[in-house]
């Protein structure tokens, strides 16, 4: 069994403590809350606040006057969810309206369906409460699990709406580290396919116009070994998985990736890195370029790449 498995099997088991209500329109939590659970009574629905029952996307919130906005996920446990303390985040950046980390691998970026609080929503919401319990973040786009490297989060819905209706304009550069089993015959070159979801959320590849989202994807390979190459990829388009299928149709899947290879897994963690985020600010027009370090484990197989 892999770690994978192991790790799915546990969080399937906790899964079955809590219960989860989307959130449809604007609101505070007291009063989703008193609209959504009409069996119960006002103050059986305080205490839920009260015993820190009640998390937000994963994020434990007990102030009944919490804002919610469209898209959030009420979340309720049968036991409670404490706030921890976060005082070592790998920040990049933050000002007033947003915040940018070096997320590592092996943390989700959002709450799925079998894990509600180890994710880097829920640690940016603990640190931006501990300065105002009324603090709140917005998620503006993913990282897979195990792709580690620079994830933004808005501190506004108006900045997190106008990021995401027009994300792919205002991205102009998104850059990743991928580290590959064997040599590449064409040391650089350009991947195209529609990418989409089988039944099992797997994404798949197809030449077959229209069959999936069109995604593209630009490799070059900046270092070489005997068993392994080092590629500087960029994305035009940010679909699921998108990197790691493209490289993988290639024939050289991604070092650790036992979701759509069986390669090897030499340094025990994905050789995917999100090194590069660019873009243009949506209300100032300036432009924003946010970097993260390549992972020390990416530089015991290249240990003469400087960057």
């Amino acid at each position: 069994m892999n770690k994978n498995k192991k790790r799915f099997e546990h969080r399937s088991k906790d899964y079955t403590n809590i219960r989860e209500y989307p959130v449809n329109k604007n609101s505070e939590l007291l009063e989703f809350l008193l609209e959504t659970l009409k069996g119960q009574s006002r103050n059986s629905i305080k205490s839920l606040l009260t015993n820190h029952r009640v998390s937000v996307d994963g994020a434990p919130i007990s102030q009944y006057n919490f804002k919610l906005v469209k898209g959030d996920t009420v979340i309720i446990s049968k036991t409670p969810i404490h706030k921890k303390t976060r005082s070592n985040l790998p920040i990049i950046f933050e000002n007033e309206e947003m915040i940018v980390i070096n997320k590592p691998s092996g943390l989700l970026s959002i709450a799925s369906d079998k894990e509600k609080g180890s994710t880097a929503y829920r640690m940016l919401t603990d640190y931006v409460q501990q300065k105002d319990k009324h603090n709140r973040i917005f998620v503006v786009h993913r990282l897979d699990e195990d792709t580690s490297g620079v994830l933004m989060a808005a501190k506004n819905p108006k900045l997190q709406k106008a990021l995401q209706d027009n994300w792919n304009d205002l991205v102009k550069s998104r850059g990743y580290y991928a580290i590959v089993e064997g040599n590449l015959k064409e040391k650089s070159g350009t991947i195209k396919s529609y990418l989409k979801k089988n039944s099992q959320n797997m994404m798949y590849s197809s030449k077959k116009e229209g069959d999936g989202q069109f995604s593209i994807t630009h490799y070059k390979v900046i270092m070489e070994s005997d068993k392994y190459s080092l590629l500087d990829v960029h994305i035009d388009s940010g679909r699921k998985n998108q990197i790691r299928v493209h490289l993988g149709d290639l024939g050289h899947h991604v070092i650790g990736d036992d979701k759509y290879g069986n390669p090897s897994n030499p340094i025990g963690r994905l050789g995917l890195h999100a090194y590069e985020l660019k873009l243009i600010h949506p209300f100032t027009n300036k432009e924003l370029k946010f970097t993260a370090p390549t992972p020390k484990e990416f530089k015991t197989l290249f240990p003469n790449f400087n960057k």
